[in-house]
């Protein structure tokens, strides 16, 4: 991957560019791919770091949005499952199977609503009883096709499920199994497919921390966020990204627009054995008193739990607050009443903003989660058309980003020449499906760099075959496991550090790993890290300084996590 300064002298040579997306998280991101794989000179440009904002914070699940069914999205929901199973299929390194668990209350709940959208008549959705998730989840199979690589849906007996979970709330009447998928680490699969790009294509480049800041004729001018410095380019073609943000940039470029009315959903990682026993490896999927649609479900040794779906107007402003923290803690107590679960057991807490667009819906959860394009025609005074991508989500961003690269490829006079549909992403690149073919891999990877075998696995599961650029790093120097979390070492860190265009210190622990996520970081490894990084990008004591102070902000106020009162 190029460093900040390669790519920000490369459009300062070359300020001419074909496509300029403004937006680095997944639907900037997606287009940026597939740009680059048609042979387009594209650049990207994200004000933070990727996938920072919103693709940050979903609730990791890559699913066919069962709930859009009643919403009578029946397009986006085959699309949905779709993409769902190409995602399996391209980046099995972070994309895998999840079993998902409804406990249902009632047999006949939700008939009236179900019936009403089918005529078309607005209602607000309540309990959904067995009989219409039956019906639900029959149209879900059936719209995956025989092509799916997951298990159909299948109903248990109250007795059967209080057996599997003997916390279970004893007002469950049934309970029901489908499959979606889970994807592990969407930031770095963003990441990875920035890089793809970059590979495939020299004339695609990607920058973080250069927010738009202002537009002048033909020239759209960024701001390096590292070095204050301007940047100018003159694209002949505008993608705007920028998701709950795109209002806020339109009106950056002098194209003021109200295309978005965007809503909050808040997470939390919660640290809780017992729980995490209880869940039995399979997401909860249920209905809250309010027909809110709530999960929680394991996170490697944690639980994920949400989330809300609340109104905003200032992306920015978009914390978890108390009021949400209790209901999310809430929703679970209604599966499991008799399990303690409280602010104490929480780790972590994320919030974003879903770029949805402006609604008159009768909730929050009614508003669709479909995407469109909204163009705004090139002008005298802004010689760009700018195309503004409205709504979207992680399980589709590929077919959002084929939709819009097949207008732009057609505005260039360009063919299509790949299919992104075929590509695999990063270390999803022959990545081992058996036991047998892991074995080849960790064998052939330890003959090249010396790098033992036990350090190899967990390199292959945290990064794919990307592991092997990682394991060649780690064999040209002198390499220890780290002080402070002995399952990271200094050379794999300095690698991150260095090679993934880190333009601040929350890069590592938010985004690069999954440190800050978990839960596992402390006042000591937080030092070593900055030391490392330090290191790496050539920081000195002030900036070092700083970059520590910045990690600890940003825990307090979007995390809920008070580093500073940390003890271990």
């Amino acid at each position: 991957m190029n460093t900040r300064e390669q790519t920000i002298q490369a459009i300062k040579q070359n300020p001419n560019v074909s496509v300029l997306v403004i937006g680095g998280g997944i639907n900037g991101i997606g287009v940026f791919r597939d740009l680059a794989a048609n042979g387009v000179d594209v650049l990207l440009v994200e004000k933070g770091d990727y996938c920072s904002g919103t693709s940050a914070a979903s609730t990791r699940v890559i699913h066919g949005g069962l709930r859009y069914l009643e919403n009578g999205e029946f397009r986006l929901v085959r699309e949905a499952l779709k993409e769902r199973a190409l995602l399996l299929k391209n980046a099995p390194h972070y994309v895998g199977p999840l079993p998902t668990t409804i406990p249902i209350d009632n047999w006949t709940g939700g008939m009236l609503h179900a019936a009403s959208t089918f005529l078309g008549i607005k209602s607000k959705p309540g309990s959904r009883g067995a009989a219409v998730i039956k019906l639900g989840l029959t149209m879900y199979d059936t719209m995956a096709g025989s092509d799916s690589q997951l298990p159909r849906h299948r109903f248990q007996s109250r007795e059967a499920a209080r057996q599997q979970r003997p916390l279970l709330n004893p007002d469950v009447v049934t309970t029901v199994t489908y499959y979606d998928a889970r994807v592990y680490y969407p930031e770095r699969l963003g990441l990875e497919l920035v890089m793809d790009a970059q590979t495939d294509n020299p004339n695609a480049h990607a920058l973080n921390y250069a927010p738009v800041v202002n537009a002048d004729g033909a020239t759209i001018i960024m701001r390096d966020d590292i070095s204050g410095e301007e940047i100018c380019v003159q694209p002949k073609l505008v993608v705007n990204a920028t998701g709950a943000w795109i209002d806020l940039t339109n009106s950056a470029m002098q194209r003021p627009t109200e295309f978005i009315g965007g809503t909050k959903g808040s997470h939390l990682v919660l640290d809780h054995p017992e729980l995490l026993e209880a869940t039995q490896g399979e997401m909860l999927y249920f209905i809250n008193q309010d027909g809110r649609i709530c999960i929680f479900y394991p996170f490697y040794d944690k639980v994920i739990a949400g989330s809300t779906d609340l109104p905003v107007k200032d992306p920015d402003s978009a914390y978890c607050d108390d009021d949400e923290t209790d209901y999310i803690l809430d929703s679970i107590r209604m599966v499991f009443p008799k399990l303690a679960v409280g602010h104490d057991d929480i780790v972590f807490k994320f919030s974003g903003v879903r770029p949805l667009p402006s609604s008159n819906a009768l909730t929050a959860g009614q508003i669709s989660r479909d995407h469109s394009i909204r163009t705004l025609d090139a002008t005298e005074a802004a010689p760009y058309p700018v195309y503004s991508l409205v709504g979207g989500k992680w399980t589709t961003y590929r077919a959002f980003a084929e939709q819009v690269t097949n207008i732009l490829l057609e505005q260039l006079s360009q063919q299509r020449t790949i299919d992104t549909a075929t590509l695999p992403i990063g270390g999803g690149a022959d990545y081992a499906r058996t036991d047998a073919e892991s074995n080849t891999w960790l064998k052939q990877v330890n003959e090249a760099t010396r790098v033992p075998t036990a350090r190899l696995n967990v390199l292959l599961d945290r990064y794919g075959t990307y592991a092997a650029q990682i394991a060649e790093y780690i064999s040209a120097g002198e390499d220890a496991p780290l002080q402070h979390h002995t399952n990271y070492s200094r050379r794999e860190i300095e690698f991150l550090a260095a090679q993934e265009q880190l333009g601040h210190l929350d890069d590592i622990i938010l985004r690069r790993t999954l440190i800050g996520m978990l839960g596992e970081l402390t006042p000591s490894l937080l030092r070593e890290l900055a030391d490392i990084a330090a290191v790496a990008n050539h920081w000195d004591e002030e900036r070092k300084a700083a970059e520590i102070t910045h990690v600890e902000t940003i825990f307090a106020t979007r995390h809920g996590v008070d580093l500073r009162a940390l003890t271990v």
